[in-house]
């Protein structure tokens, strides 16, 4: 059995672990589908790649606004899957390439197991290989979840792992699920064409952002979109290309493919975690403590497979948490994800950071609450926005930073001056009264949701 110093199972943001640090090291890669992980072959990267087409699609839809005579022919919809999708695949295959040529890496493509402590059996191509490593790190990541009623089917089914590489939109899409998977796909394909059903169990899409931004985006997506919220689906029928989504309220949805989008899980049900002596959550994440290191000695893991925060740059932190500690034992770092950014790339875009109105409501948290709208700041007016805005909520007294929640033009951006603050502990009066902010430019939309806040902190003339 060859034992190797250390082996990554999963190339995704564990092959950022790997860098010429360890070239003095015996190293092995362990993948069994996709070099580059879910996030450049099937998660935020394409996705993104197909938004920001939809959103030029709509800006040529809407170009009247600006008094722009334009007019959309069409969404060339295998052109662009396979300008996003060649881009990529070709990243991934470079990934792969480095990874084979390096003098100090050893790659198995194949399904890792446990069999005992800091032992793998890899399952591949080629039959099967037994290895062992003085430390493991398991970076294995997620999967789509699928809820029995559409399993039970066994009809065809879509999944963010697959939609993307579909030869053609469908010309009715039903999507299962009120998330910002769902979200963003069903946004994707309403621009390609496909009129879209969603089906949601709560009473409003992207139930756990702040209560405003998921009350006034599902509104504005009510328009777009045939909604079914707070029902369930019960049952899956019809057949390939006619399918018949039978809800928990009698009502029907016809639909000509399905999209499954209520979650993901991680895969570490497939590891054998039992032999190896790692823990898991109730829920199926892995054990971690501060450091990611995992209830046996020797094994670290990262990413979907043990995060609280399943996003890819908080995977890509752990990477480098981890990559810090396996190199120096006796200097560990940890991993802090108390002020996590998000963003949801829909039209209008979203972005949030911090706690929601309702989670400080529930904690009990003196709070006061700040609201600026786009359609109040000269750049708004160029951008003929009459619907986004910025909410930032402080606490009273000390005018402490408690979250942002921002809705619209460039909000994955615009927010990072409240992430900045909020990390560096920069209170409200100071962000919005310091530094100067660019008139006129998006930018202000911070500075007035700031100034908006009820605090007795600013200096009075």
């Amino acid at each position: 059995m060859r034992e190797h110093d250390l082996v990554v199972i999963g190339a995704g943001s564990g092959n950022a672990v790997i860098d010429d640090s360890f070239a003095g090291l015996d190293v092995a890669v362990v993948e069994e589908r996709w070099f580059g992980g879910t996030c450049l072959n099937a998660g935020c990267i394409p996705s993104k790649m197909l938004v920001y087409t939809a959103h030029v699609a709509r800006t040529v839809s809407e170009a009247g606004t600006y008094d722009v005579d334009a007019e959309l022919s069409a969404v060339r919809w295998r052109a662009m899957r396979d300008r996003v999708f060649g881009r990529l695949d070709a990243e991934r295959e470079e990934g792969r390439r480095a990874r084979r040529e390096a003098d100090f890496v050893t790659v198995y493509e194949g399904t890792a197991r446990f069999t005992g402590p800091r032992e793998l059996r890899i399952e591949g191509p080629d039959g099967a290989v037994d290895i062992k490593a003085r430390q493991i790190v398991i970076a294995v990541g997620g999967r789509p979840s699928v809820p029995p009623p559409v399993l039970d089917s066994a009809l065809p089914y879509e999944t963010s792992d697959t939609v993307m590489r579909i030869d053609a939109p469908p010309r009715r899409l039903a999507v299962l699920g009120g998330g910002y998977v769902a979200a963003e796909l069903a946004e994707v394909f309403a621009a390609a064409g496909s009129s879209v059903v969603i089906v949601e169990k709560e009473k409003r899409l992207l139930g756990p952002q702040d209560e405003t931004v998921a009350e006034r985006f599902t509104e504005l997506a009510r328009a777009r979109h045939d909604l079914r919220l707070g029902r369930e689906v019960t049952a899956v029928a019809g057949r390939p290309g006619a399918l018949r989504l039978g809800l928990d309220d009698g009502s029907t949805v016809e639909a000509d493919m399905l999209l499954v989008a209520v979650g993901r899980v991680p895969n570490s049900d497939r590891l054998n975690l039992e032999a190896a002596g790692v823990a898991t959550h109730d829920d199926g994440r892995i054990v971690v403590d501060a450091h990611q290191r995992t209830t046996a000695e020797g094994v670290f893991a990262l990413g979907d497979v043990c995060t609280p925060v399943p996003l890819k740059h908080v995977a890509n932190r752990e990477a480098q948490v981890v990559a810090h500690n396996l190199r120096h034992p006796d200097d560990l770092i940890e991993a802090d994800h108390e002020l996590v950014p998000a963003a949801v790339f829909t039209r209008p875009q979203i972005a949030s950071v911090g706690a929601t109105e309702q989670e400080c409501r529930d904690r009990g948290l003196d709070i006061v609450v700040g609201e600026a709208r786009y359609a109040d700041v000269a750049y708004g007016w160029a951008m003929e926005d009459t619907t986004g805005f910025c909410k930032v909520l402080a606490e009273r007294g000390t005018g402490r930073l408690l979250g942002a929640h921002l809705m619209g033009p460039q909000a994955p951006a615009l927010i990072q001056p409240l992430v900045l603050a909020m990390t560096l502990g920069i209170d409200a009066a100071t962000l919005a009264k310091s530094p100067y902010w660019i008139h006129p430019a998006p930018t202000e939309l911070v500075e007035n949701a700031l100034l908006d806040l009820d605090l007795d902190l600013w200096p009075r003339a």
